[in-house]
């Protein structure tokens, strides 16, 4: 297999694409090569919205064209310096890149004073859902590092995000197999939820003649549920699996929404933990129904910064350790990439023939800023 590499000739900034905002409503996500159209029905009707899910088949399209075109490997960052002068904004994904569980990675916190002292603006874009917005600006609190509220993105935020993009109704409820910070955002942003941690307890008595009620309140008007929000749950069972499947077989209209589909997380720094993609996996594998992905490597979270902080994407650097989420969501918004081999990503896995996603440059660990010079002639 051909090494490919992305590039603004095959995957266009969708930024500039981007539909004015409504009142009081973040940008939905653009109707653009890297989004589909998807239905969502409402009152009877049909409201066209915008999908992520074409968009990652389009992607995948794309590289398979960029693959026959041949592109470069990744370099290996020799001069730091030219790649900081080159870009206004520096997003960081958080797991592998700042921190692995709860514990800092070296350099970090000298990278990025000196990364502000020149003036670039950073921005900060997790896929794990766990947390809110506040709650990961706590955790930047705890681990010594000044990083405001409105730095960080959380997929738990745009998954709240792409509902308001959408006039989600808020006479309809989420159903949200997740943890907390789903539930925060959501309550944020206005919308009624059940569901989450409340659920983890529950238990489903296979007796014969057994039918499970679902999507029903104390006034026992059904099909109040109109989506449901699957993200990393670390109290996931059986009730909240055929919960979340009768809604979005069941209800009309039911929406399938993913914070992400990775495949491990970083739960702690001694190794690898299944991620949020097996939840959403076994969702997927009961209704036979792909989810709209918001967190990466979908365009929605870039096209929303790009929109908020008049960012052109060609000015913005993506830095992160997965090559199937961080730097395919830097290649879709037409960014520059840089890979860390901080997380789950390794040089072997970089350069396996296998792999077809190549970043534009690698490195050891962000602290690499600090030390990688042009070399003297």
């Amino acid at each position: 297999m051909l090494l490919t590499r992305a590039s603004p000739t095959f995957l266009p900034s969708t930024s500039a694409a981007s539909p004015s905002p409504q009142q009081a409503a973040p940008p939905p996500p653009p109707s653009s090569p890297t989004f589909g159209r998807s239905q969502y029905r409402r009152g009877g009707g049909l409201v066209s919205v915008s999908s992520p899910v074409a968009g990652q088949r389009g992607a995948a399209r794309r590289r398979s064209v960029m693959a026959a075109a041949g592109a470069v490997p990744a370099a290996k960052l020799e001069n730091a310096d030219a790649l900081i002068d080159s870009v206004e904004t520096f997003i960081f994904d958080c797991d592998g890149v700042i921190w692995k569980g709860d514990k800092l990675i070296d350099g970090v916190p000298e990278t990025l004073d000196m990364l502000r002292s020149k003036g670039k603006r950073l921005v900060f874009v997790t896929n794990n859902s766990t947390k809110s917005r506040k709650q990961y600006g706590k955790k930047f609190e705890t681990l010594g590092l000044n990083v405001n509220e409105e730095e960080i993105f959380a997929s738990s935020f745009a998954a709240a995000a792409y509902l308001q993009s959408i006039d989600f109704p808020k006479d309809k409820k989420v159903y949200v197999i997740g943890e907390d910070g789903i539930l925060k955002e959501l309550e944020l942003a206005g919308f009624q939820y059940l569901g989450g941690p409340s659920d983890g307890d529950k238990k489903i008595e296979l007796k014969p003649g057994f039918y499970m009620e679902h999507d029903k309140d104390v006034t026992t008007i059904p099909n109040l549920v109109g989506a449901v929000v699957v993200g990393f749950d670390r109290y996931f069972n059986y009730y909240k699996v055929q919960y979340g499947t009768l809604c979005i077989r069941e209800n009309p209209g039911c929406l399938f929404i993913a914070t992400n589909r990775d495949a491990v997380t970083h739960l702690t720094d001694a190794q690898e933990w299944a991620g949020g993609g097996s939840m959403v996996g076994a969702i997927l594998g009961s209704t036979k129904q792909e989810p709209l992905v918001v967190g990466k490597p979908s365009t929605f979270m870039m096209d929303y910064l790009a929109k908020k902080f008049g960012i052109t994407t060609s000015q913005i650097c993506m830095v992160g350790d997965r090559l199937d989420t961080d730097i395919l969501f830097g290649q879709n918004g037409g960014c520059k990439t840089l890979l860390v081999l901080s997380g789950v990503t390794s040089v072997q896995m970089l350069q396996s023939p296998d792999n077809s996603i190549q970043p534009d440059f690698y490195t050891n660990q962000i602290s690499d800023f600090l030390t990688l010079k042009a070399a003297t002639v």
